[in-house]
């Protein structure tokens, strides 16, 4: 017990729930993710069908959010979220890594990761709820969305009484998308204090650098001139992920809106996916996934 405790203090995690049904440490997390890895290059590579680089590059964050920050009940889940975190994925196409770490979390059957992107199945390539499928509350896929749902959930949050928080990761090429600004002016006004965005900023999109595309400019700057507190961070390193999270979570409720610009690499673990947006919507073929998997060890057990 005297361990548990000194994590506690480490982590700053006075508020720990009934929801967390255990504590880990950095290295533990590193393992998660490694193995959320090794998921997604198995499951795109079954299929030959899906986006591993994104799904590569985020793996860091949404780890770090379910498996460290979330108050969350993975065997009960509910839609309504009523007294737990939420998360919205609004950038669906990174489906991969987000029902690996669900699965992994205990949504569903770890085992059920092999019938991804299969006809008839839950675990379609963008996320939908259709199927009834724990843990998806939105359909995922037409870029823009979240943002404006994860509003609509926290708001509805604070009309209830209920002092949960909800996350919301979305895409840097997402940006180019009208509605998220109409979503980044909406939360300060209205005093969103309850949400956390979210952009896995890795510069890149499924046609090239952000910058050849549409140039995002100055991201920092743009969400402070409309009245939110923005943090950065390296969204690769698992330790400032858990920092910048227990930062965030510490000034919730204080009368503004929160925004992480997490800085990634697409392909993040895998060597010849890194430094290149070819990887967005490309599955290896069976060479290239073995080289793949020789680079990410077997951390909890493959499905």
């Amino acid at each position: 017990m005297s361990g548990k405790k000194n994590l506690l203090n480490l982590h700053k995690k006075t508020y720990i729930t009934k929801y967390f049904d255990n504590i880990m440490t950095i290295n533990e997390l590193k393992n998660v993710a490694t193995q959320v890895r090794r998921d997604i290059i198995r499951m795109v590579h079954a299929c030959q069908s899906g986006h591993p680089g994104g799904s590569l590059g985020a793996t860091d964050i949404v780890t770090a959010l379910y498996f460290d920050q979330m108050h969350i009940d993975s065997k009960n889940f509910r839609m309504d979220g009523a007294g737990e975190d939420m998360f919205f994925l609004s950038n669906g196409h990174i489906s991969p890594m987000l029902y690996s770490i669900l699965a992994r979390r205990g949504y569903f059957p770890v085992s059920e990761l092999a019938s991804f992107r299969r006809l008839g199945t839950r675990l379609q390539g963008h996320p939908t709820p259709v199927e009834g499928l724990p843990g998806i509350r939105m359909a995922s896929g037409s870029l823009g969305q979240g943002l404006s749902v994860a509003i609509g959930a926290a708001q509805a949050k604070k009309l209830s009484g209920d002092n949960s928080l909800v996350f919301c990761l979305m895409g840097d090429g997402e940006q180019e998308e009208g509605q998220i600004w109409e979503a980044a002016m909406y939360a300060p006004v209205k005093n969103v204090d309850n949400l956390v965005a979210i952009i896995d900023y890795n510069k890149k999109q499924i046609d090239g650098s952000t910058d050849d595309v549409m140039s995002l400019g100055n991201l920092r700057a743009k969400y402070e001139s409309f009245g939110w507190k923005v943090y950065e961070c390296d969204g690769n390193d698992m330790q400032e992920m858990v920092d910048v999270l227990n930062e965030a979570r510490e000034n919730a409720h204080q009368g503004f809106a929160q925004i992480i610009l997490a800085h990634t690499e697409m392909g993040m673990g895998v060597d010849f996916m890194m430094g290149t947006h070819k990887w967005h919507g490309t599955p290896p073929n069976d060479e290239q996934a073995a080289n793949a998997l020789s680079q990410l060890k077997e951390t909890l057990g493959d499905y």
